[in-house]
């Protein structure tokens, strides 16, 4: 992707995936009717055709937010032990199969890293849900409880505004009347 089109996307690649469509697409129409009627024919329709460009591929936002840092550290963490515990278990077999001497370390290795990566793959759970606790998903609050408070709301201005205008008669000494003298 060439550095002007590089600052003119958005940071999605919309807006470079756009410009790229647009300018193919007069490209091709006008060197279709260039070649035919210029003497180069093909070999000239190749030449333009290759200088609008078009990206290899489009980055798309993701679907899924990233995992907070505590959580995508303790996730690599169990997916390296998990991967050494498979490879444990394989070489014990291989060992067991050869009839080597290595065959009964491996396995209590075997073991033990199996007794490892679960306590791995819990570590990244308990650290998600104590994630999710202190950080908290936002809640977002239903209709009816929008509506209740909304009309508490109003019914308080309503208050405040009424006192507001008993105190103004009050302080201009008017018992009441509707007119002034």
């Amino acid at each position: 992707m060439g550095t002007a089109e590089r600052r003119e996307t958005a940071g999605d690649g919309t807006a470079a995936r756009e410009a790229t469509r647009q300018q193919a697409a007069p490209a091709t129409r006008t060197s279709d009717a260039a070649g035919r009627r210029a003497d180069g024919g093909p070999a000239r329709l190749a030449a333009e055709v290759r200088e609008a460009y078009r990206p290899l591929w489009v980055e798309e936002p993701a679907k899924r937010r990233r995992l907070p840092d505590p959580v995508r550290t303790a996730a690599v963490r169990a997916v390296l032990i998990i991967a050494v515990t498979l490879i444990q278990a394989m070489v014990a077999l291989l060992c067991t199969l050869a009839g080597s001497w290595l065959a009964f370390p491996m396995v209590i290795s075997s073991v033990v890293s199996t007794i490892a990566a679960t306590w791995a793959v819990l570590d990244v759970w308990v650290t998600r849900q104590v994630w999710n606790q202190r950080h908290g998903v936002v809640s977002t609050p239903s209709s009816t409880a929008r509506a209740l408070r909304r009309e508490r709301r109003q019914a308080r201005r309503a208050q405040r505004a009424a006192g507001r205008e008993r105190a103004r008669i009050r302080r201009r000494g008017g018992a009441g009347q509707l007119s002034h003298p």
